[in-house]
């Protein structure tokens, strides 16, 4: 017996639907009629996967953020969608987009200060 897959991330906010908004307006993410968002992988053009990983208690990686857990997304054209963000005055990571083998990565703060990874795999586009 083993896991195939995360199916879900859950986690506490203190205004769920102000949060919910921010990430339908600043992220392009559409929940259904009960508010919740599904992301199917069968969208890409290859094959991808969802990356589960705990990391040091004193991790540095998710700051400025206070929160114990951090949300990775895939997103095509990483470039557009941070100027998109900048655009809006939203708090984007002043290192920019970095490149790695992995693909490219930028970050984000929404409204109740969680860092949010955005990442655009090197075969996103197949």
């Amino acid at each position: 017996m083993t896991v195939r897959g995360i199916g879900g991330i859950f986690f506490k906010a203190k205004d769920p639907k102000m949060l919910q908004q921010w990430y339908v307006e600043n992220l392009g993410l559409k929940p259904d009629e009960e508010g919740y968002i599904y992301f199917r992988w069968s969208d890409l053009k290859k094959p991808g996967y969802t990356l589960w990983g705990p990391f040091p208690e004193d991790t540095k990686y998710f700051s400025p953020s206070k929160s114990s857990w951090m949300i990775n997304f895939v997103v095509h054209d990483i470039e557009e969608f941070v100027a998109n963000m900048k655009s809006k005055g939203l708090e984007v990571d002043d290192r920019g987009v970095q490149e790695t083998e992995e693909g490219k990565f930028a970050w984000v703060i929404d409204p109740e200060g969680n860092r949010i990874e955005l990442w655009e795999p090197t075969d996103l586009h197949g």
